[in-house]
């Protein structure tokens, strides 16, 4: 909103900065107080796992902090679907794995890859709906350089490489069928995967929100494909 990226505009769900709902003063401070409770949190996980926790959650903190400013914003310069990927993926989940076990493994790292494509899948939503107003602004998203077309397979490749992982999996044989359980989430992606190919403009927030629930739904599959 400071920045001007938010606008009348706006084709996306309601922003309170922008809809003068919340001032921004108020959304600074709620931004601080998130920020100082994580804090809290990851205080108690450094001192219960070492250093290397308290590492990942100063540098979690800066990216979130980077992400929309500071002199060289993540999200105006194309990066912020690596960095989403990043932090959503291998950082959330191996990050997770380190705390209860004290070690990191090479299946703690392949297992954060599905996540982590299906959470930055719904940031390529978010950017393929704004490319207009989002270069209009001169944030240059993935998206506003890729191009509708391109930002378009760039979704269906995250989605597929997400599924891709489980039955690899169970063709290398390192788990038993179990695994293929997120399969059945396939319908769920199906719906916003339309959209997103044929669609444009404010339509898109429905496929925001399908892939959402379609994430969700892979990643409760997933975790009980793997104790089973």
């Amino acid at each position: 909103f400071k920045k001007g990226i938010d606008t009348d505009q706006r084709l996306g769900p309601v922003r309170v900065t922008q809809s003068g709902l919340i001032s921004p003063g108020r959304v600074r401070a709620a931004m601080v107080l998130s920020l100082l409770l994580a804090g809290i949190v990851g205080a108690w996980l450094a001192a219960r796992a070492g250093r290397p926790v308290a590492v990942v959650g100063a540098v979690s903190i800066l990216a979130a902090l980077a992400y929309s400013g500071g002199p060289y914003p993540l999200a105006s310069h194309g990066l912020g679907d690596l960095f989403v990927f990043i932090f959503f993926g291998p950082v959330a989940v191996c990050g997770t794995c380190y705390v209860q076990t004290m070690e990191l493994s090479w299946m703690a790292l392949v297992m954060s890859v599905p996540p982590g494509l299906l959470i930055t899948a719904i940031l390529v939503v978010n950017n393929l709906r704004d490319i207009d107003t989002d270069a209009v602004a001169g944030k240059r998203t993935l998206a506003v350089v890729l191009g509708r077309r391109r930002t378009r397979i760039q979704y269906m490749a995250m989605a597929a490489g997400a599924y891709a992982v489980p039955v690899i999996l169970w063709m290398a044989g390192r788990f038993s069928g179990w695994i293929l359980l997120p399969l059945l989430s396939l319908p769920a992606i199906a719906a916003p995967l339309k959209i997103v190919l044929y669609r444009q403009g404010r339509v898109l927030n429905s496929a925001l929100a399908g892939t959402a629930m379609a994430a969700l739904l892979f990643c409760l599959l997933l975790s009980a494909g793997i104790l089973l």
